[in-house]
């Protein structure tokens, strides 16, 4: 017998549902709450921290399916009446328009191919690398060695990064990763505010390339605007604002986290001092998999009926509700990785579903695995003895932000 649910809008009449974000038992785990779900069905009905009831998808079978299913999507047919994630300025609800949003999504994915390509990435890594160098030369310790290596280091190198990719002027940064961050807080006015202004920065930069355009993403978008009448500046901004925080916020994250699980996994760091170029790709793997900034998951709309799982365990997800697939508790199904909750770089294979799966892949992928690869590699060549400051259960994860990440990462970076 098929369930069939409609969990489209707040509900009432659910009182009890689990709410996000669950609670996490520190900075390296995730919430203990998913194995339950995942053991109870195929997908589970919870709350948003917006207040509405969406599915939520924990294992990794149904999470790399739906991904690939073009039934679901960013766009709802109904926006007004949309489940919400929260009140950030990104990634909170309905994107797109509805009745174009596959056509959308593949004019996207022409535009902005290039800007990834093999080629490119190999001109940007040396600027990484150079970048990566001078971060770690500008660190300051204190009297005692420590330095906070979040903010010094995993904070700039990809705000940097994705500022020369789009091409933001050097003086606009610190201005491009506040706007960023107000974007991604979870509550409040602010992050509409904070969008509004991202829009309108935009589209100053987009005039300016349009006078003077230069080899970057925001020059390529102007370009195919006039050829492309649906690229409006606003269509501009919003690819902008995908771009920003797949390149940049979960990279800013996953780097500080993946130094915490080196540091707490002595011998795979060892192994990284001692063979940077034979073990970086594995580590950068298995960092990503493992490494879990949020805990929010990613929104999609149902835009017809999708039944998921079978017989008892059968569940139709209705036209118009919300799923959010936790790539983290996906990433840590026993079902689908022996010993899932270990750091392991020598598991082999490692289909983590950190970019998703299907044709919503994320096309910042190799930008992030590049910048995660030289990042770690820099900080442990040049820094063999780095070490935690505190105890890592101490450490603190910034709960009001989509994207979490630590609040910060002390680090002994001598003596």
């Amino acid at each position: 017998m098929t369930t069939t649910i409609t969990s489209s809008t707040a509900h009432d009449d659910a009182p009890d549902l689990p709410q996000l974000p669950f609670p996490r038992e520190g900075v390296l785990a995730i919430s203990p709450l998913y194995d339950r779900l995942r053991a109870a069905g195929p997908i589970t009905r919870v709350r948003t921290p917006a207040g509405d009831v969406v599915w939520l998808v924990t294992r990794y079978e149904e999470a790399k399916a739906l991904f690939a299913d073009r039934r679901l999507g960013r766009s709802h047919p109904k926006p007004e009446e949309a489940a919400r994630v929260s009140d950030a300025g990104v990634m909170a609800g309905p994107s797109g328009d509805h009745e174009h949003e596959d056509a959308d999504h593949s004019s996207m994915r022409r535009l902005l191919t290039p800007a990834f390509s093999a080629k490119r990435m190999r001109r940007l890594h040396d600027r990484v690398a150079e970048l990566a160098e001078g971060l770690v030369d500008g660190l300051s310790p204190d009297e005692h060695g420590v330095v906070d290596l979040h903010a010094g280091f995993s904070v700039p190198l990809p705000i940097f990064v994705i500022c020369e990719l789009l091409g933001v002027p050097v003086e606009d940064r610190v201005y491009f990763k506040d706007l960023s961050e107000r974007m991604a807080t979870l509550t409040g006015d602010d992050p509409a505010v904070a969008r509004e202004e991202f829009e309108r920065y935009t589209a100053g930069l987009a005039e300016a390339k349009r006078a003077e355009p230069g080899e970057d993403v925001i020059s390529d978008l102007v370009a195919a605007q006039e050829h492309d009448p649906r690229l409006t500046d606003a269509r501009l901004a919003e690819l902008t604002v995908g771009l920003l925080f797949a390149g940049h916020e979960t990279t800013v994250n996953r780097l500080s986290l993946g130094v915490v699980l080196l540091l707490v996994n002595p011998e795979v760091r060892d192994r990284l001092v001692a063979d940077p170029a034979g073990s970086v790709d594995a580590v950068v793997e298995e960092v990503l998999r493992l490494a879990e900034p949020g805990g929010m998951g990613l929104l999609r709309y149902a835009h017809e009926d999708v039944v998921v799982g079978e017989g008892a365990e059968e569940v139709t997800i209705a036209r118009g509700d919300g799923v959010v697939i936790v790539t983290s508790a996906a990433n840590r199904d026993e079902g689908a990785f022996d010993a899932a909750g270990a750091f392991d770089p020598d598991r082999t294979p490692n289909p983590h579903l950190s970019f998703g799966h299907g044709p919503h892949f994320c096309i910042g992928a190799s930008l992030a695995r590049t910048e995660l690869r030289i990042g770690l590699t820099t900080l442990f060549t040049r820094l063999p003895d780095l070490a935690l400051a505190v105890d890592p259960a101490s450490l603190t994860l910034h709960t009001e932000r989509l994207t979490g990440g630590l609040d910060t990462l002390p680090v002994r970076v001598s003596g």
